[in-house]
C-alpha cells in the first residue's frame, strides 16, 4: 500500500481496514490493566449491569481501532498522529467473538500556515461489529506531512 501524503488526500475519501476478532481473554486482560470494573472482568457481574453481559472497555476499542488503522489503508505520510478529538463515542458495545473493523472518512484537509511541510486534516473513524453495527466513532484531526 502506498504512503498517502496530505496532497493526496481529500473531503470523502473512504478508507477501510482489515478485521480483528476479539475474545473474552483480551477483554479481561486489558481490563485487568487498564479499566478494572466488574461489566470487564466478570460475566456474572457484568450481567447485572446496564451491559447485561461482557463488555470490552471503550479504551480497549479504541485502542484496537488504532491497531486497525495503522494495519488498513489509511496510511499517512509520518504516521497517524493525532492533534486532538472533537467526538468520541460508543453506540454499542464490543463483545467476546465481535468482528471488527475500521472505515475512515476524510471530511477536511488544510495546509498548515506555520509549518508548510505538514497540514491536518480532520478525519471520522467508524469502527463496526460484524453487524455493520458502528461501536465506536470519533472525528479527530490528524497532522500529515507534505510532499516536499
Amino acid at each position: 500500500m502506498s504512503t498517502l501524503y496530505l496532497e493526496d488526500l481529500a473531503p470523502g475519501q473512504k478508507y477501510q481496514s482489515g478485521k480483528l476478532t476479539v475474545d473474552t481473554d483480551q477483554i479481561k486482560t486489558f481490563a485487568g490493566q487498564y479499566d478494572p470494573q466488574p461489566f470487564h472482568l466478570d460475566e456474572a457481574a457484568a450481567q447485572e449491569t446496564i451491559f447485561r453481559g461482557l463488555a470490552a472497555s471503550g479504551w480497549h476499542t479504541a485502542a484496537l481501532t488504532m491497531r486497525l488503522m495503522v494495519q488498513g489503508e489509511f496510511r499517512l505520510a509520518g504516521g497517524i498522529v493525532g492533534a486532538g478529538f472533537e467526538e468520541m463515542r460508543w453506540p454499542q458495545p464490543v463483545r467476546p467473538g465481535d468482528e471488527l473493523r475500521v472505515e475512515n472518512e476524510v471530511l477536511e484537509v488544510r495546509a498548515s500556515k506555520s509549518r508548510p511541510e505538514q497540514g491536518v486534516i480532520k478525519v471520522r473513524c467508524t469502527t463496526f461489529n460484524q453487524r455493520n453495527e458502528p461501536v465506536q466513532v470519533f472525528v479527530g484531526n490528524l497532522i500529515v506531512q507534505r510532499r516536499q
